[in-house]
């Protein structure tokens, strides 16, 4: 849920590599004494959604997860804050309210049974890798709920993630704390007539690749890709917390209700 966020004495400052994003932290940077990323209580980001996900991902390899805030100098900017170079960056972070998110936990195997363990804060999605379709056996809970559906691929999205790919794919817009997640079909050939479903956070998905010689398909947790997907495991990892930073006012659940109804 929401709160004040403050004391936060020691910030990062990080951009991505755009001409944008490198402008706002050259403008930036006399604003305050920055430190490192691994003494920092809070992070700021400048850029766009992709960067903030790469910021959140790289925080979670290395073991050490802060509150990120960010400020928008890339498109969309779902998760960031508006850019404002004249405001004091210190004052605005300490006003902050947070959201905490938690990411899914991935265990992926491919066909020569190698296995990665992968975290998506937005989704993961499985995507044939050929002209051919894919077929793929879907597992929730302890039970075979689709034995083969024939289709492009398919993704589970967190609530986050809802408005993202799954979005797209005409998948449902989740509730922040809504405690569920989206399982939306990627074009979709047979069962010509499902849609999808909305699943509690707490239930385990297995989706099982069939026939992956010939039908070869593709896993991809928000940024990171596998190729020659035989299954992957996935459940929420509710044993960790990411936390984003929102200017009052402005928080993540609000432009999740906001987006729909968005008609242009």
């Amino acid at each position: 849920m929401a709160s004040n966020g403050n004391g936060y004495g020691r910030l990062a400052l990080l951009a991505s590599d755009t001409p944008r994003a490198v402008e706002g932290y050259e403008a930036l940077q006399n604003q305050g004494d920055w430190v490192p990323l691994d003494e920092a209580d809070a992070v700021v980001v400048l850029g766009g959604d992709g960067f903030m996900l790469q910021t959140l991902h790289a925080m979670l390899d290395a073991g050490r997860v802060i509150p990120a805030f960010g400020m928008n100098l890339g498109t969309v900017g779902f998760l960031m804050n508006r850019y404002d170079r004249r405001a004091a960056i210190t004052a605005r972070v300490n006003k902050a309210r947070h959201w905490s998110i938690s990411p899914l936990r991935v265990e992926a195997e491919t066909q020569d049974g190698e296995i990665h363990v992968m975290s998506a804060i937005n989704e993961i999605s499985l995507l044939r890798e050929t002209r051919q379709t894919a077929k793929i056996e879907v597992t929730v809970g302890d039970r075979v709920r689709i034995r083969e559906l024939v289709c492009d691929g398919v993704l589970v999205a967190t609530p986050a993630g809802s408005t993202a790919y799954n979005l797209s794919a005409h998948g449902p817009i989740l509730p922040l704390d809504s405690k569920l997640l989206a399982l939306t079909p990627i074009s979709p050939f047979r069962p010509r007539r499902w849609r999808g479903a909305i699943l509690p956070d707490r239930m385990k998905i297995i989706l099982r690749v069939l026939d992956p010689a010939k039908r070869p398909v593709s896993a991809v947790a928000d940024q990171k890709e596998l190729r020659d997907i035989a299954e992957v495991r996935l459940e929420i990892a509710q044993d960790t917390a990411l936390t984003l930073l929102f200017d009052p006012g402005q928080s993540l659940e609000e432009r999740i209700v906001a987006e729909q109804f968005i008609t242009a």
